[in-house]
């Protein structure tokens, strides 16, 4: 099989970008852009560590992330596992990557940059949800800013609802664990709870 091995086989094979496709990077923020970020309830978060590589859903209405200014984001941490995968690796090295997702619009919003966790108590009661607070506040400040274009939302016809799956056709959380455990875990129990235990739990 073969196989590429360098940066030139690698762009022998493909085309050269189009203007645009360089034109459309910015290194803060832009009006367009936040408007792009504001209207976003969904993002994955990767990042890099020690350990290996993360990416992790977020997600928060009305906007998933808040534009501060042109060179600051914030993502405040909201309750989840508390595997801590991503904080961890944040933490060790702050490089992140961020894709937004629009719900009914094809094309995705990219930011890489770098990031630092913040705990500063008026900052994290800034952001609290019915009385809660998030443990911590991402603060991220974007290098690389650009739209993705629209084609492999296209392609997967993401925002489709006619493509949409129901989730009784797949295996549940708890049938996941279960046979990872050996049936050791209650894996019923566990999602007969789990609608309620997370509806209590989303902040």
């Amino acid at each position: 099989m073969d196989t590429i091995t360098s940066v030139e086989q690698l762009e022998a094979i493909y085309d050269k970008p189009r203007p645009a496709s360089l034109d459309k990077e910015a290194s803060i923020i832009t009006d367009e852009y936040r408007q792009l970020i504001e209207a976003s309830p969904f993002m994955a978060l990767a990042t890099v560590g020690p350990g290996g590589m993360d990416c992790s859903p977020r997600g928060d209405k009305p906007a998933v992330v808040h534009v501060v200014d042109e060179s600051t984001l914030h993502l405040p941490d909201r309750r989840g596992n508390n595997r801590l995968d991503s904080l961890r690796n944040i933490v060790a090295d702050g490089r992140v990557a961020l894709l937004f997702l629009i719900p009914g619009v094809a094309e995705c919003l990219r930011v890489n940059g770098s990031a630092v966790l913040r705990i500063d108590p008026d900052l994290l009661n800034s952001y609290a949800v019915d009385g809660k607070p998030p443990a911590s506040v991402v603060e991220i400040t974007p290098h690389v800013v650009y739209f993705q274009c629209a084609r492999a939302i296209k392609r997967s016809e993401l925002w489709n609802p006619a493509q949409h799956r129901e989730r009784g056709d797949l295996p549940s959380p708890g049938q996941i664990v279960s046979v990872l455990t050996d049936g050791a875990f209650d894996g019923e129990s566990y999602d007969a709870a789990l609608q309620e235990r997370q509806a209590k739990t989303l902040y």
